[in-house]
């Protein structure tokens, strides 16, 4: 066979044989700052926090020039800040939507949970849900999600002290449920406390298995300071149970306390954790890229498989699947640990 005959049957057969990309990814967003949370409004539009306060919004997949809101005593000097964001059940109705927040009042540092009323144009009447969480300018937590009881569950760092992760007298640390309102589920694990888990280091992502119903954790490990670098988690989150939190870490067990689904050292920093397409993925800052993890179709206990997707992006902070069954994530270049680029930060939309 002549060479150039040669040259073109390899370049076909290595053609052919190339694997399809398997997602498309196309950016929505740009020239923001370190976007936190993001959540999908019924009637189509987005809407995501900002850490230095900012409440934007896209309307029609157009990025709106002026904030929803800008909150003017967020603390926002390095992870506290503007965090989480949640929508009530019933946000069609009423309009209800919940922000988390860092501020600093007479040199105390605080997180507060606020419930608003969003007309379109602005918020309105303003509710504490939770106030006074434990924060300090590293391991501030803070998700919010509904469950699917309709209840609020609260994520919580323990603000640099990590003792205060066991003390019941603390809510640092710790995962939290309440009722819209603020008030008490009568059906907690502790009377009277919102406590739903303790012994949690510094968990930022949750979220339901729609397959079984279980709720899945992301949670960072020790940073060195305060133990052995890595130690990253995925939990699963079970009523009234204790994570260890600090007096067991890593691959460490203990009777009494709960080990995790996975752990991952060196560090990744996992900062948001969404079931799609029925899979868990989780945003990572330090492992700059969002991890996908496989679970058994029959066993949710038992993980098939993990992989590192979208490597290129930079550090991953959210990642939300929209109702248009796509997924979308966003970067956190300027939150000051990574590398800054033109035109960041930025969300991005996947689909398969």
């Amino acid at each position: 066979m002549p060479r150039n005959l040669i040259c073109i049957a390899l370049l076909l057969l290595t053609t052919a044989a190339s694997p399809a990309p398997r997602y498309r990814v196309v950016e929505v967003a740009r020239g923001l700052e370190v976007p936190w949370s993001i959540v999908f409004a019924p009637d189509g539009r987005v809407l995501f926090t900002e850490r230095p306060g900012r409440l934007r919004v896209m309307v029609k997949g157009v990025l709106q020039p002026q904030p929803l809101q800008t909150f003017r005593d967020v603390s926002s000097h390095s992870e506290e800040g503007l965090m989480g964001l949640a929508l009530h059940p019933d946000f069609a109705k009423n309009h209800l939507l919940y922000v988390s927040y860092a501020t600093s009042r007479g040199g105390e540092m605080s997180v507060e949970v606020i419930r608003f009323r969003e007309t379109g144009l602005s918020l309105m009447e303003p509710k504490t849900i939770v106030a006074g969480l434990p924060a300090a300018q590293y391991h501030a937590g803070c998700r919010l999600r509904f469950g699917p009881d309709r209840k609020l569950y609260i994520t919580t760092g323990d603000a640099t002290s990590r003792e205060i992760a066991q003390q019941m007298t603390s809510l640092g640390g710790k995962i939290l449920r309440v009722n819209d309102d603020g008030t008490i589920p009568a059906d907690n694990p502790f009377p009277k406390s919102p406590i739903w888990t303790l012994g949690n280091r510094n968990p930022q992502g949750i979220d339901w298995d729609p397959v079984s119903g279980l709720l899945f954790e992301t949670e960072h490990g020790p940073s060195g300071f305060d133990g052995p670098g890595g130690g990253d988690e995925v939990n699963i989150i079970e009523r009234g149970r204790n994570y260890g939190w600090p007096l067991v870490h890593h691959r460490q067990s203990r009777a009494g306390f709960v080990s995790p689904l996975l752990e991952y050292t060196p560090a990744v920093a996992p900062a948001s954790g969404i079931f799609w397409h029925n899979d868990f993925w989780f945003g990572c800052l330090r492992g700059e890229h969002v991890h996908h993890v496989v679970l058994d179709a029959k066993d949710r206990r038992r993980v098939v498989s993990e992989e590192n997707l979208f490597t290129t992006y930079g550090r991953i902070r959210e990642v939300a699947a929209a109702p248009d069954g796509s997924l979308w994530f966003s970067t956190s270049n300027r939150d000051g640990r990574g590398d800054r680029r033109d035109g960041d930060d930025r969300i991005y939309r996947v689909t398969p």
